[in-house]
């Protein structure tokens, strides 16, 4: 029988890659860093003389990729704008996580999607994600419950990032309600329940950066677990805030950051700007590491 994925597009199978928090931690100490790079590919955005080439997204994060990889220990493709261009946007996907696989093959990939469904639809997204594609992690909403969450979490030494305390403006909608009978607001008793589904071995958090004076909550809630930290940068979060409220003994965070350093310029000279932007975060992140105790 015909691999489907190869009755489509015809690309090779791609490399696959595991990483426990062991590993994890022990990547962010060697490269001082605990950045993310999101890579957020806009088509609209992306410098006009690459708009030309065949695969100009894949172009555009091809270049932002090893300009930057010195400085990052992860990145994380948003989906969003892959899959707004059907088939093409898959394409583009899927070559960028083969190349980052092939040329970087150390860094931890996560893939943003945010799903979250039940049954054999979540064991089917995990599918996607970790076995065709080849991601380490992907963001997974909790909403539906244990169930929605436990596809993602039965492979080895991959993850799901359960969204908790998000920076979006609507984020107090729900995420801030208590619950009359606990007393614990929605996000915590997200953290609360779903850190018994798995470990710290496959369980991270989302939580906003925009959100610093509250991460001494999560962190007292989810105390040796990873937490991705979105919001730094163009949303208006803190590095330092978010690095003295968040970190634990083996640092415990990933840090992104998308547009402040892959739409920092759209000269032909886009990368190296890009490599700068990505040069003072880790620098910043090296100073708060050693701060911590955690390099020298």
């Amino acid at each position: 029988m015909a691999d489907i994925n190869q009755t489509f597009v015809h690309l090779p199978k791609t490399i696959q890659q595991n990483m426990n928090s062991k590993e994890l931690f022990e990547k962010i100490r060697d490269k001082r860093s605990f950045l993310c790079i999101g890579l957020d590919s806009e088509f609209g955005k992306i410098p006009e003389f690459l708009k030309r080439k065949q695969n100009p997204v894949f172009e555009f994060n091809k270049r932002i990729i090893d300009a930057t990889a010195p400085y990052a220990v992860a990145y994380k493709p948003n989906l969003a704008f892959y899959e707004a261009y059907g088939v093409s946007g898959w394409v583009n996907l899927r070559m960028t996580v083969d190349y980052l696989r092939a040329n970087y093959p150390d860094l931890f990939l996560i893939a943003d999607a945010k799903r979250g469904d039940i049954g054999n639809t979540s064991k089917m997204y995990a599918k996607a994600f970790f076995d065709t594609i080849g991601f380490d992690a992907v963001t997974v909403a909790p909403y539906m419950g244990e169930d929605s969450v436990k596809p993602f979490i039965g492979y080895k030494d991959k993850w799901a990032i359960i969204l908790a305390l998000t920076s979006n403006q609507g984020a107090s909608t729900f995420q801030f309600t208590e619950d009359k009978y606990g007393g614990l607001m929605l996000f915590e008793k997200v953290i609360n329940q779903s850190k018994n589904w798995g470990n710290t071995d496959n369980i991270m958090y989302v939580v906003g950066a925009t959100h610093a004076d509250m991460l001494k909550d999560v962190r007292r809630l989810a105390p040796d677990h990873f937490l991705l930290i979105p919001g730094v940068g163009a949303q208006g979060g803190n590095l330092a805030e978010t690095a003295q409220a968040g970190m634990n003994d083996r640092c415990g965070l990933l840090v992104n950051s998308s547009r402040a350093i892959i739409f920092a310029d759209s000269s032909e000279n886009f990368a190296e700007i890009a490599a700068q932007k990505a040069m003072e975060m880790q620098q910043e992140m090296a100073y708060l590491l050693t701060e911590k105790g955690i390099i020298q």
